[in-house]
């Protein structure tokens, strides 16, 4: 791996099946070991019910704030500056709560790959 600066570009950011959206911030197979994208749920939306295959994964919450709901945890509400942590292959979703788009930091070990996201709604329709 070499030293580099990766710059932010806002007309990177597209609408993932998940239900949000998403900027892949870094992620390539020049570090396997983590990726880091910026997440964007509008006021009111929720995710889908998902997990991570052998993934873990961390939200840093920037902006807003939500409910989160991991496993068989009791919902939790989030806001700016809170870290979630979200075991491998544990179902997860988020809720936007508040009236300004929910914004957070989604950081994968090892890093994402399209194929390690598991949709649990259509598991259960």
């Amino acid at each position: 791996m070499q030293p580099k600066v990766v710059k932010y570009s806002a007309d990177k950011e597209y609408f993932f099946r998940e239900g949000c959206f998403i900027n892949e911030l870094s992620n390539s197979l020049e570090d396997e070991a983590l990726s880091i994208a910026r997440a964007r749920v509008r006021p009111g939306e929720t995710t889908r019910w998902h997990k991570l295959k052998d993934r873990v994964e961390r939200y840093v919450i920037l902006q807003g704030y939500g409910e989160v709901e991991i496993g068989d945890e009791l919902p939790q509400m989030v806001s700016e500056g809170d870290v979630i942590v979200i075991p491998a292959d544990c179902p997860q979703r988020v809720l936007n709560r508040g009236d300004i788009d929910l914004i957070f930091l989604a950081l994968c070990t090892p890093h994402f790959t399209p194929d390690c996201y598991i949709d649990l709604s259509e598991a259960t329709a």
